[in-house]
Order: structure tokens, then C-alpha cells, then sequence
């Protein structure tokens, strides 16, 4: 690659073909999302680190119930709860894409190759789906944690480059549209492949044995999904990036025909690898400088100082109490598999017509105090949680009221803090893409402190409950600080 062109075909805006193929990559991933992290992959690592259910009686009751004992697992001679090590491993994914993240971006910018990154973590995400199918057991769990993370650092990172596609294929006014059709490509595809998972899983396997056979095969047809529909969108979506006129002799670290060269007409292989490395540090220094003079410049802003702070702390609960849901359901309920599935597929759905309700609410006691009442919600789903007792005889339902809860407002919250962001950044601003970049890598860093928090309770407590609980003070400290957000009423723009 000593010559990279940056060839843009012409009529690319609004390009029907184009659009398709970037909103059919959201039908391609999404199903990591549901299968992966939200209901399949979290039951069958909670049944594989299961020892046996033991039955308790409970006087209250007078019925007998089953008491999952756990697997502990031991790293570097201290032992963990497997719920706890599933918490941290999510962790270390999130470290991996906040790290990489900015850099990644600039790299691609910089270079041209944006669609290339985008093909690179989806088939590191795919193949990882993929790869999960080999965990069977206490005795490789931690290849299962491994390929856990590479499918989420595959996942989250090809988002970073699908996400910045946006305003380069789409008008501003096309591109809510736009981003509306990929999402509902993306819930439509990832519900019919949970679909096809639960007939496998639960109507065409005969006994546990092959209910277990079946999940893995569930984990390679995710994989598979990720893979195939991925390429008609790489098919269609053309290369973007600023390359600078000055590049390494040549890219020896991303082009791997380069690698075997001699380079003698440059120096040498050394020499051309000297250059690639200033190259990559050059690279690094900018993209992190850039990230945090963005954070700078809108600190200076009192309403974004005062919503940022917010979002990030009741997005530490929010991100968090949804990527543990299944764990929390399976571990502290018992609740069975096919039930705690369909809860989740409900909550789906209901997460869309929570956007819907919150949308329209905000138009009529506008975005700050909708925010408000999401949060304060979310308060009372986590005490509420916290609460259940798997010895009443209602625990079941009680956990649904639960997960209503939870879906109603997961769905308004995200909706209304991207919106409420998006209107409190400077008007016709040039920078909105490195707005939303801090915005996403501030999201991320939230989901790192909340689940290592989640985990570090689990482990020293026993009890997810109280890991729950323990969310209420960010989500206490998220809604303290947005009633500081104000903003004047502006024709154009909904009252905060």
C-alpha cells in the first residue's frame, strides 16, 4: 500500500442502493446484541457454571424451590463468583474500546480506509460469535469469557465506524430517517434469528443434553447472521476518509503483502518500520489531545458541563442493570429459560414504545423533566429489585413489573439524552461528529465503572440484589444534577 487513493463515487448522498446497504448492516449486527449480550449467551454461561440446584423448603410458602450452587472460578489463586467474573470481563471489552476507539477513528480518517476498519471488527465480532460455540464447560470457561470479549470489542468497535457513515451518505434532513430504518432493520432481524434459536432450543431438542448442543449451534449461526448479511453492505458502502498528502513509506502494519518486502528502495524493512511507528504515535497523540480538548470546550458550556455529569452517572445504572438483566434473572429469580427469554423479547418492544411515549411527552413538559421522570423510575426498579425475594410465592410476577419498568424507560432515556445532547450542542456547529464521539466514549467509560462495581459486589456479597441497589446513588447523582440544566425557550428548539 505505497499509494492509497481515496476515490469517492459520485451521487453518493441519499443514494437509495447505499443507504439500504448501510442500514442492512444493523440487521446484520444487532442480533450480537439480542442473542449475545441480552438473552441466550448470559442463561447458558449461567447454566454451565451452575453445580447442581439444590431444594430448599419455605415455611411461608410450604413449597419447595430450587437453589441454583455455582461453580466458583479461581484466577491467580483467588476464587470468584462466575456472575462477578461475567461483570468484569464485560469490563475489560469496554477498557479495550475506549482505548482503541478514538485512535481507531483517526487512524481511519486519516488513511481513508473507514469501511476496511468497519469490515475488520465485524469479522473479529462474527467469528468470536462463532468461537463461543466451543465453551462447553467449567474446563474452558475461560476461552467462553475470551471470545465474550472479542465479540464485544468486534461489536462496539465496527459501531464506531458504522455510526460515522451517517452524514456521509445522508443529508441532515434524511439522516433521522435513515438512522430510524437501521434500527428497525436491526430489532426486525435480531428478534427472527432469537426466533429460530428458541424453536431449536426449546421445540426440536430432545433433553438438556441437546438443549446445550443446540445453544451452541445458536451461537454459530449468530456469527453467521453477523457475517453474511454484513456483506452486502460491504458490497455497496464505498470508502471515506481526509488522506493526507504524507503517509509512511508504507503501511507494513496494515497491509500484510508489505510486511514481506525488503523495502530496499526506502532503507530497508527496519527503516519503513521506524516510519510507521512515529507514523501510529503521531496518531495516537492527536486523536486523545482531540478527545479531551473536546471535553474541555464543553465543560465551558454550563448546561452540557451539567448534562454531561448527568448522563454519565445514571448511565453508569442504566448500561449497566441492562447488560446484567439476564444474570440477575437467572441467578437471584431461578426464573426459566424460555420465561426469562420472552421477558426480555418484551422488553424489546417495549423499549420502542418507550421512545415513542417519552418523545411526545417532552414536547409538553419538555426534555429535562422527562429525563427526571425516567431517572426516578429506574430508582424505583432497582429498589424494587432489590426486594425481591425468590421465596415468595409472586417473586415471578413481581420480577415482570420489574422488567416493564425497565423496558418502558431504557428505551425513553436513551432516546431523550441523545436528543436533549443534540440540542444543547452549538447551532450549525461543524463539530458535531467529535461531539458525539466524546459523547460515545463517555457512555462507555460509564458502562466500565458500573460493571466493575456490579462485579466487585457480586463477588464480595453474594448477591446481585444489593449490586443493584447500589446503582440507585449514580442514578441519585444523574438526576441532582440535570434539574441544574436550564435553557432559554427558543422557537425551534423544545423547552428544557
Amino acid at each position: 500500500m505505497s499509494e492509497i487513493e481515496n476515490q469517492q463515487p459520485q451521487n453518493i448522498k441519499n443514494n437509495p442502493k447505499i443507504m439500504k446497504a448501510w442500514a442492512v448492516y444493523d440487521w446484520a449486527n444487532s442480533v450480537y446484541s439480542l442473542v449475545i449480550t441480552s438473552t441466550i449467551f448470559p442463561i447458558y454461561y449461567s447454566i454451565l457454571t451452575t453445580v447442581y440446584e439444590k431444594k430448599e423448603y419455605v415455611a411461608e410458602t410450604k413449597q419447595w424451590i430450587d437453589v441454583p450452587v455455582r461453580h466458583m472460578i479461581k484466577i491467580f489463586g483467588e476464587e470468584y463468583q462466575p456472575d462477578a467474573v461475567y461483570g468484569y470481563s464485560l469490563t475489560i471489552s469496554f477498557v479495550i474500546v475506549v482505548l482503541l476507539s478514538p485512535f481507531l477513528s483517526s487512524l481511519a480518517d486519516t488513511i481513508g480506509n473507514k469501511k476496511s476498519f468497519l469490515q475488520f471488527f465485524c469479522y473479529l465480532g462474527a467469528t468470536s460469535c462463532m468461537g463461543l460455540a466451543m465453551f462447553t464447560g467449567m474446563h474452558n470457561v475461560f476461552l467462553g469469557l475470551l471470545f465474550s470479549i472479542t465479540a464485544s470489542v468486534g461489536f462496539w468497535g465496527s459501531l464506531v465506524f458504522y455510526n460515522s457513515f451517517l452524514p456521509d451518505i445522508a443529508t441532515r434532513d434524511k439522516q433521522d430517517a435513515l438512522s430510524a430504518r437501521g434500527y428497525v432493520y436491526g430489532y426486525i432481524g435480531s428478534v427472527v434469528l432469537v426466533v429460530i434459536c428458541l424453536l431449536l432450543i426449546q421445540v426440536f431438542a430432545k433433553g438438556a443434553a441437546q438443549q446445550l448442543l443446540f445453544t451452541r449451534i445458536s451461537f454459530l449461526l449468530t456469527g453467521a447472521w453477523w457475517f453474511g448479511f454484513s456483506q452486502y453492505t460491504f458490497k455497496h458502502l464505498p470508502q471515506f476518509g481526509d488522506v493526507k498528502d504524507k503517509l509512511p513509506k508504507d503501511l507494513v502494519l496494515l497491509n500484510y503483502k508489505n510486511i514481506f518486502k525488503k523495502h530496499e528502495e526506502q532503507g530497508g524493512f527496519f527503516e519503513v518500520l521506524k516510519d510507521n511507528m512515529s507514523f501510529y504515535k503521531d496518531i495516537a497523540k492527536e486523536s486523545f489531545h482531540e478527545l479531551f480538548k473536546v471535553g474541555n470546550d464543553l465543560a465551558k458550556d454550563r448546561n452540557l458541563k451539567f448534562f454531561l455529569l448527568s448522563f454519565f452517572f445514571y448511565s453508569v445504572g442504566m448500561q449497566t442493570i441492562f447488560l446484567m438483566a439476564t444474570l440477575f434473572g437467572k441467578s437471584e429469580i431461578n426464573l426459566a429459560q424460555d420465561k426469562l427469554i420472552a421477558t426480555l423479547l418484551v422488553i424489546q418492544i417495549e423499549a420502542i414504545i418507550g421512545a415513542v411515549i417519552f418523545s411526545r411527552l417532552s414536547r409538553k413538559i419538555g426534555n429535562k423533566n422527562v429525563i427526571s421522570i425516567a431517572v426516578i423510575l429506574w430508582i424505583v426498579a432497582c429498589i424494587w429489585a432489590y426486594f425481591l425475594n425468590k421465596e415468595n410465592p409472586t417473586v415471578e410476577y413481581q420480577f415482570y413489573g420489574v422488567a416493564a419498568v425497565v423496558g418502558l424507560v431504557m428505551g425513553g432515556l436513551q432516546a431523550m439524552s441523545r436528543s436533549t445532547y443534540s440540542k444543547l450542542l452549538p447551532e450549525d456547529s461543524m463539530e458535531n461528529t467529535t461531539f458525539f464521539s466524546f459523547y460515545d466514549v463517555l457512555e462507555k467509560m460509564a458502562i466500565i465503572i458500573g460493571t466493575f462495581i456490579f462485579a466487585t459486589l457480586i463477588d464480595h456479597f453474594n448477591n446481585m440484589r444489593i449490586a443493584a441497589l447500589s446503582m440507585t446513588l449514580f442514578f441519585g447523582v444523574g438526576l441532582i444534577l440535570v434539574r441544574f440544566v436550564k435553557i432559554n425557550m427558543l422557537k425551534d428548539r423544545d423547552t428544557l
